[in-house]
């Protein structure tokens, strides 16, 4: 009797535990086992890509290269690729990678990026032929609103004379200038649209570096092809547009260079 009573004291004992006795004990072991497990692998915050500079983008682009080869990947690939992606618009280098083999296409390929400074000098060339073409156009129009008031000073009857002479220098500059400052605003107008964008990048037999002007109407269908002038191999420029909101609307370009045959010196040899 005075067993079942003890221990029946005991179990109610046991049971009637204050309840934040309880939960400390229980925080206290989730606290104990999360000291206990090791942290997972954080990455370098950014914020968003479209405001993030280039020297974050480039720093969390070679911390999530370097863990994923190390077999321990921070970010999904979509990340990774839209970095990148970010980081070919900013022209940087760390995404500029050594020539390399192509499994699907069986053949060795470089990285290719819009090379800027082609592009402003021939922009700057056609600059001058569309100021040569329009000056050209507009010289003999502004010479003959100054010529009535030289006529008047001269004989009546031969009045004539110069308004031939002015007509036939307005029609030759019409026929010289505006051929020249029309070729020359379409240019121009192309180059600002990448309807013909200048590439450059590593040839991917010798390494040297190549560049090419590609048409864009024409790239999709049939890829540009060119000669390099060290090994004189043919290359194959590939490209791919991207629309930027910040650069005003213009769409800047990038691509590939392919190795098609070995020519030239290499094929000779």
């Amino acid at each position: 009797m005075a067993g079942t009573s003890l221990s029946h004291v005991i179990q109610s004992k046991l049971v009637e535990l204050p309840r934040s006795v309880r939960i400390s004990a229980k925080s206290h072991r989730v606290s104990a086992s999360s000291e206990g497990r090791p942290e997972g692998p954080y990455c370098i915050y950014v914020g968003p890509l479209e405001t993030a500079n280039k020297e974050k983008l480039e720093a969390l682009y070679c911390q999530a290269r370097d863990a994923y080869h190390s077999g321990d990947p921070l970010i999904v690939d979509d990340m990774f690729d839209r970095v990148e992606l970010r980081l070919r618009w900013y022209g940087s280098k760390s995404v500029v990678k050594y020539p390399r083999c192509s499994i699907r296409r069986h053949s060795t390929f470089a990285d290719a990026q819009e090379d800027v400074s082609m592009v402003l000098a021939l922009a700057s060339t056609w600059t001058i032929f569309l100021a040569f073409g329009t000056l050209v156009c507009l010289f003999p129009i502004s010479y003959s609103v100054a010529m009535p008031f030289q006529n008047s000073f001269q004989i009546p009857g031969l009045a004539f004379l110069p308004l031939l002479n002015t007509l036939f220098f307005v029609a030759l500059g019409f026929l010289i200038g505006y051929p020249v400052a029309s070729a020359s605003a379409k240019v121009l107008q192309g180059l600002w649209r990448n309807d013909l964008a200048a590439l450059k990048g590593a040839c991917p037999n010798c390494g040297e570096e190549v560049f090419a002007f590609v048409r864009m109407d024409r790239n999709i269908e049939s890829p540009h092809r060119a000669n390099c002038h060290v090994c004189e191999c043919i290359l194959e420029f590939r490209t791919k547009v991207e629309q930027s909101v910040s650069r005003f609307g213009r769409q800047w370009v990038y691509g590939r260079i392919y190795l098609v045959s070995l020519k030239g010196r290499s094929g000779h040899q």
